[in-house]
């Protein structure tokens, strides 16, 4: 009897190895999706949007998250100063600029 016992103990638990890991599979599929569809194309528009930042020089005309046209007259690293009119020039900071005109 103890036998029998035994070997339907040792049939119990061989399968539920392999069944725990079925048990995350759908899991792991679910978080490669998201990473494909969420988290790559966000990483590929941020690495855009540094670049953009970076290559931002003198004379560019931009529009700001505020939505503020202007021309950069100067930058002094992460601070730009922003043309808004003749006489008017505002300090803002260089991740304040959404878009360079004209690209």
């Amino acid at each position: 009897m103890n036998f029998l016992l035994a070997s339907a103990a040792t049939a119990q638990a061989e399968p539920a190895s392999g069944a725990g890991l079925m048990a995350f599979l759908p899991m792991i599929i679910i978080f490669l999706v998201f990473w494909v569809i969420l988290i790559l194309p966000q990483r590929k528009q941020q690495k855009k949007r540094d670049e953009m930042l970076n290559a931002l020089k003198k004379g560019d005309k931009v529009v700001t998250i505020g939505g503020i046209h202007g021309e950069i007259t100067q930058i002094n690293g992460d601070d730009i100063l922003l043309r808004v009119t003749d006489k008017v020039e505002l300090k803002m900071l260089r991740s304040a600029v959404s878009r360079v005109k004209g690209e």
